[in-house]
């Protein structure tokens, strides 16, 4: 049986509609675009479901055929989800308070979609965290109120079934899937105290011996919580809102790692700077973190918080793993270029490098082959529209909105997991109209008066760091550190310019530069015996110049200058030295 073909929803300002691919995005035949502007739209988990909000009223709809499901008079709705088996419709509108009266009416409300039935309404004043949690099979769902958790079981909003009472407790995250369910907990340091994080196994919550984990650091105005899919760890991001020590504009960042079988760990990361994104591996058991100054590096961990692999230095500030996992995606959105290198996982091993410029989005179709990129408002008001590529690099559609008009997002349907299995990895362009964007190779700039000269190594702001396996055995620089391992680089450059200059034809023995320690012939005279010292000297010079610029350093005009009269002080020395 053939796989089915994902679903691309798109909205903007000319409305939203339901695409059906890829690779050619052509509009879905039974759902009718809807003129009127979306302020959100989604699909249910496993995709049979799409609901949109247009200002007028909610709606959801199978995704097969466009028939409607419900339909729901709520025009301030802005925010909207679905439960993980589709049983409950959760809506959100602002929080308002009217001149009239005192108090607003609740505006988190949640649907039974069978009957369209109000269950439960509820306040909720802020966007941050504004839906219900849910475990996937629904018996468990929880939500934040005033520094408590409040858990329900089996959808029944009306008993609050456990709590978690903590001070100041500032974010939390579910694990994903089934029973038993597990909670981490965020609660910010006052008073010199450190933050922690605290691991919960549901309904154990109290007692001093309920987490089965906790990690405290300092250096936290807020934390990102990731849990892996089979729910054994989290990864904790944590942030600063200004770096004391004026290295970073963006603050200071550290990653924890906490398991739920009480591990814990500090990632270490082998270069300063942000920690842009990170992201767990499908499979669960290795997460990639893109982190530093730029050019920023990427780096694969283990469970062990242990480097695997190291993909040196690029422009990257996101990562992206296929949904199988098998393909993992760097790339650089945003205020980058928008190049993209893509990675087979389990070879470690380039399969692409498209370039997406002034790209704001990116995600993976659910069948692991394909890609979207976007342009959208209002990160960027110009240049709006989208990309549906192959993961080698093809372009295989292209739209573009019209003048006048912006592109809000596009979204994929999603899939239950097993839908689309895991395929080889291809290193072939797939063959497309539009061809592919491979960024090609760009050349430093050199300046007219310069360009008759002979080329020389370019200035390079940063030394660029290639690609290394950290596995023990593998790679023998995981023991060294970096200024080690910078040496000897360094070392290898001299080692092989030294090389290559002794398959030359090289001048008579005599002609040789004379280092300190060989013994020196006298001549009788001080005056020629001074010449010929100050001679040796400038040769040793310019030895040591030419083992820099084998090295990759940039030499100065004066210093090129002194290695091109190597020959004349060579012939003075040889005259010098016969007529002794």
């Amino acid at each position: 049986m053939a796989p089915p073909v994902p679903l691309l929803a798109v909205r903007g300002s000319d409305g939203t509609s339901l695409l059906s691919g890829p690779p050619h995005c052509e509009q879905h035949s039974t759902f009718q675009r809807d003129p009127l502007r979306s302020r959100w739209f989604t699909f249910s988990r496993d995709g049979t479901l799409f609901g949109w909000c247009n200002g007028r009223n909610v709606s959801v709809v199978k995704s097969s055929d466009g028939s409607l499901v419900s339909t729901f008079d709520l025009p301030k709705t802005t925010l909207m989800d679905f439960s993980p088996l589709n049983n409950i419709l959760v809506t959100w509108q602002p929080y308002s308070k009217g001149p009239d009266s005192p108090q607003s009416e609740p505006n988190l409300q949640l649907w039974d979609l069978a009957n369209a039935r109000l269950i439960k309404a509820l306040y909720q004043k802020k966007a941050d965290s504004w839906c219900p949690s849910w475990s996937a099979d629904e018996k468990v769902s929880v939500r934040s109120v005033s520094n408590e958790l409040h858990f329900y079981e089996n959808n029944d909003f009306n008993t609050i079934a456990n709590k978690l009472h903590m001070q100041k407790v500032s974010d939390f995250a579910l694990s994903p899937g089934g029973q038993p369910s597990k909670v981490a907990v965020y609660v910010p340091g006052s008073k010199g105290a450190p933050s922690f994080v605290r691991l919960y196994q549901y309904p154990v919550l109290g007692g001093p011996t309920a987490a089965l984990a906790n990690k405290s650091f300092f250096k936290a105005d807020r934390v990102s919580l990731q849990w892996n899919k089979k729910a054994s760890a989290v990864l904790v991001t944590a942030s600063t809102e200004v770096d004391k020590t004026g290295a970073s504009y963006y603050g200071e960042q550290t990653l924890h790692y906490i398991a739920v079988n009480g591990e814990t760990a500090l990632v270490q990361l082998s270069k300063n700077g942000p920690i842009y994104d990170v992201a767990w591996s499908p499979y669960s058991a290795e997460f990639c973190v893109v982190y530093g100054f730029m050019p920023a590096k990427a780096t694969i961990f283990n469970l062990k918080c242990d480097p695997v692999f190291d993909f040196g230095t690029g422009p990257r500030n996101a990562a992206y793993y296929s949904p199988q996992g098998h393909i993992l995606v760097l790339a650089g959105f945003g205020n980058l270029r928008g190049q993209m290198e893509v990675w087979d996982v389990k070879k470690y091993k380039q399969v692409s490098k498209p370039q997406a410029p002034d790209a704001t989005h990116f995600s993976w179709c659910p069948d692991g082959e394909h890609v979207v990129t976007a342009t959208c408002s209002p990160r960027l008001r110009v240049c709006n529209g989208y990309k549906i590529w192959h993961y080698t690099g093809s372009v295989l559609h292209k739209w573009d909105v019209a003048d006048g008009s912006e592109l809000w997002e596009v979204l994929w349907q999603p899939f239950p997991e097993g839908i689309f299995t895991e395929r080889t990895v291809k290193y072939q362009a797939a063959p497309s109209e539009l061809g592919s964007t491979q960024a090609a190779p760009t050349q430093a700039y050199r300046p007219p008066a310069l360009r008759h000269l002979p080329a020389t190594p370019s200035a390079k702001l940063h030394e660029e760091e290639p690609p290394q396996s950290m596995r023990p055995g593998v790679s023998g620089e995981k023991s060294l550190s970096k200024t080690a391992l910078k040496n000897q680089r360094k070392r290898e450059a001299k080692k092989a310019a030294k090389q290559e200059s002794k398959s030359e034809p090289e001048p008579p023995s005599d002609l040789t530069p004379v280092t300190n320690s060989q013994s020196e012939l006298t001549s009788g005279d001080p005056e020629t015996d001074k010449k010929i010292k100050n001679l040796k000297k400038k040769l040793k010079a310019i030895e040591e110049l030419k083992d820099q610029q084998a090295s990759g350093k940039v030499l100065q005009k004066n210093q090129l200058e002194k290695i091109q009269k190597e020959h004349l002080l060579l012939k003075e020395l040889e005259e010098l030295q016969l007529g002794q």
